[in-house]
């Protein structure tokens, strides 16, 4: 792990890449966690993006191009198909496309598995924890996004006060976090957003997020050449597990 003072220029680009990737995060993470306001539909109706062929351009597209026909029902239909996809509305045995880790990870497939124990012993490690009055699983998509940002701008906050330690750790985070915690379920859930969604903005937010995991896995390699770190991130455990691989089992 580096731990020197790195190029000037360097630094600079992956604060700056810091900062997009977290803007980024924090609105995928919206469209997650809750349907769009008659307000945000008129906003993400002038989305600009750059046409290079990628999953996140076509995403952009798919969404730009739904909202262009949008009027006063729009905002409407919009929530009705979140309900559907997301919450199971309209259905009587199962949630379509449900944005939990555990319920993709499990063999249960339900909701507060291991994969809820993982993703918060990653908040915790950066002194997070949801509010008390919270009643959503921790794997919820969107506070995953949302600690993905939180990340992205503690390592830009590290690398302006020339922390690179700092810097290198948070680095490792982002990437286990990356392995352990998105890049083992979100193919299946924009698979099942795809299959179930009955507007193209929905498919299009599928896009987004494929574009997302491309466009992070790329970053954090580069980012963590950049910092001297190799090899596999090392996965942090929840207590019970940590426990567990100590005592062998």
């Amino acid at each position: 792990m580096q731990d020197a003072p790195i190029d000037a220029a360097l630094a600079d680009d992956l604060r700056e890449a810091s900062a997009s990737r977290a803007g980024f995060a924090r609105f995928l993470a919206s469209l997650y966690l809750y349907e769009p306001t008659p307000e945000q539909v008129e906003a993400l109706a002038g989305l600009e993006f750059e046409d290079d062929g990628s999953d996140l351009a076509r995403g952009y597209a798919a969404i730009r191009e739904y909202l262009r026909h949008r009027d006063r029902a729009t905002a409407q239909a919009l929530a009705v198909d979140y309900a559907h996809v997301f919450l199971g509305a309209g259905t009587y045995d199962k949630i379509m496309a449900p944005p939990y880790e555990s319920v993709f990870t499990s063999e249960e497939r339900i909701l507060m598995q291991d994969a809820r124990d993982g993703a918060l012993a990653y908040y915790r490690a950066e002194g997070l924890e949801l509010p008390a009055d919270n009643t959503t699983p921790e794997d919820h998509l969107g506070f995953e996004l949302q600690f993905v940002a939180l990340l992205a701008d503690r390592l830009g906050e590290a690398l302006s006060a020339g922390d690179v330690a700092r810097a290198a750790e948070l680095a490792d985070l982002q990437r286990g976090f990356y392995d352990y915690h998105q890049a083992n379920w979100l193919p299946a859930l924009c698979d099942a957003v795809e299959e179930h969604a009955q507007t193209d903005f929905y498919r299009g937010v599928a896009l987004l997020t494929r574009g997302y995991l491309a466009s992070e896995r790329a970053f954090l390699d580069e980012q963590a050449a950049a910092l001297g770190l190799g090899g596999p991130a090392p996965e942090v455990l929840p207590p019970w597990r940590e426990a567990a691989r100590e005592a062998g089992a």
